[in-house]
């Protein structure tokens, strides 16, 4: 699920409000970077946000739940979840977290 934020009311650089908001990065796909939060004591499932900045002032965020690791060799391919009660609720927290910061 994309959401967007306005950057001119955020201080912070990308990776360092995430990581307030208790994701870390996982490295780059497609040309953006990634980042992760556990839902739970496991790996999975977890969160996933990828980021894109190419606006100057906006950041669009594309959060989704990783259900689990995906289940045949050689596939990044996973149950997940995009637009489902949980994630709108993820998106509430961190939307929570940032306007605490300001």
């Amino acid at each position: 699920m994309r959401f967007t934020l306005n950057k001119n009311n955020i201080r912070l650089n990308t990776p360092t409000l995430l990581k307030k908001c208790g994701y870390h990065y996982t490295g780059m796909f497609r040309g953006e970077p990634g980042f992760a939060r556990r839902a739970g004591r496991s790996r999975y499932p977890q969160f996933h946000i990828y980021v894109n900045e190419e606006s100057q002032d906006k950041l669009v965020l594309n959060l989704h739940l990783d259900a689990k690791k995906a289940s045949y060799a050689g596939s990044k391919m996973h149950a997940g979840e995009y637009d489902t009660e949980v994630v709108k609720q993820e998106i509430q927290r961190i939307d929570d977290i940032i306007n605490n910061l300001s």
